[in-house]
């Protein structure tokens, strides 16, 4: 089991009544303090959110400027987009490729590419795309364009969604072949398709870890028998989910009750409305309620909360590692606990309870792709060099 944080920059009016534009930053850098904080305790991935007009839920719309910056400030954790939007009408195809490329070699091939389609109808109907099963057809022609623009010295495409003349996609990828493929994944039918196309699934514990079981058995059968829409197979699966571990369990129990989690769980439901959406959830404007002590006192017993001191922090990654998760990521800051406190649970628990699943110093995804290229041998490397070296040297002619 390998761990990670999730960023979305989430602004609560709590948070930002007095003082809109200086709250905005301060959370901004908060996030950046909290990142620093996970490199250092040993947490293997970030994941960027990119969100446009969901107010209070996600203000983090620009991940490539954030992961950008992201790299200058840590140094070994990895640095993954949780999502890249990859329609043309909110990214051009090629614009993803350069951006997924410049920071791959910025952070000296730390960066995970994560894509999807958006899941919110503010978010696609203000790029003037009119219904969801469209985003569906976008995704689908996109996607296996990317391995393409990389090492293509003359890429060009004519599709339904976007179209380019013949073109060179500058700079080059750092990591050889590509980076790491995933996609965010809400519904049955995506972890099989994840699955089939041999790319990583990033996907939300809405629900307790026995119905996320089903799903994580669907994409592993899948991607058994994978036709990789990359150059190789990344099999793996992230669950995000909260985490407050604290020395002091009582603490822990009281800062978690109090910290909006009840509000950023409606806003999920309310703007994320191509999402499942439990029978539990209310009508929008209802809110769900903000934890108590008693039912979350329940959740902490049947480990199905990652809040508490350590041991308990401990039994409730034993169940996500049961279910076949590969990663649990942690979305802390959505919520309006302090930085400083995020940042010590985020210590406590790469003290106490992350050495004791993540025994390997090596990413998962960087043992997938090193699995390739052994398999393709030192010729197939060869072949791989040659052409970035053609594709980036040789003169075009006019």
């Amino acid at each position: 089991m390998e761990f990670g944080i999730f960023q979305s920059l989430y602004l609560p009016h709590t948070l930002s009544a007095d003082d809109p534009i200086g709250a905005e930053h301060d959370r901004l850098m908060d996030e950046i303090e909290w990142l620093k904080a996970a490199d250092r305790s040993g947490f293997k991935y970030t994941w960027s959110a990119e969100h446009h007009f969901l107010t209070e839920y996600s203000h983090l719309s620009a991940s490539e400027a954030f992961l950008g910056y992201a790299a200058a400030v840590t140094e070994r954790i990895h640095l993954g987009t949780g999502i890249f939007n990859i329609t043309p009408p909110v990214n051009h195809p090629a614009r993803i490729a350069e951006r997924v490329a410049m920071i791959d070699q910025l952070s000296n091939g730390r960066f995970e590419f994560g894509t999807g389609r958006g899941s919110s109808s503010t978010e696609y109907m203000g790029f003037s795309i009119p219904s969801t099963d469209l985003t569906k057809e976008m995704y689908d022609e996109v996607l296996p364009e990317f391995k393409k623009m990389w090492t293509e010295r003359d890429y060009n495409f004519e599709g339904r969604f976007f179209s380019m003349p013949k073109r060179t996609v500058h700079p080059s990828v750092f990591q050889k072949p590509h980076p790491p493929i995933w996609v965010a994944a809400g519904s049955p039918s995506t972890f099989e398709k994840a699955g089939r196309l041999g790319i990583g699934v990033l996907c939300f514990a809405n629900e307790s870890p026995d119905k996320l079981a089903p799903l994580i058995e669907t994409y592993k059968k899948a991607v058994a028998n994978a036709e990789p829409v990359g150059s190789y197979v990344n099999d793996n699966v992230m669950v995000t989910s909260q985490m407050l571990c604290l020395e002091d369990g009582k603490r822990a129990r009281e800062v978690f009750c109090n910290s909006m989690i009840g509000y950023q769980n409606t806003l999920v439901f309310h703007y994320l409305d191509t999402f499942p959406k439990p029978a539990w959830v209310p009508p929008w404007p209802n809110l769900i309620p903000e934890p108590q002590l008693d039912n979350l006192e329940e959740s902490i017993s049947r480990h199905l909360v990652t809040v508490g001191d350590p041991d308990e922090c401990t039994k409730a990654i034993e169940r996500l590692t049961s279910i076949g998760a590969d990663q649990v990521s942690f979305g802390m800051l959505s919520s309006s606990m302090p930085i400083e406190v995020a940042v010590e649970a985020t210590e406590t628990f790469g003290k106490h309870v992350l050495p004791q699943f993540d025994k390997d110093p090596v990413h998962r995804t960087t043992r997938h792709r090193e699995a390739y290229l052994a398999k393709i041998g030192e010729a197939g490397m060869k072949k791989i060099a040659d052409i970035e070296r053609i594709r980036i040297t040789m003169p075009k002619s006019i």
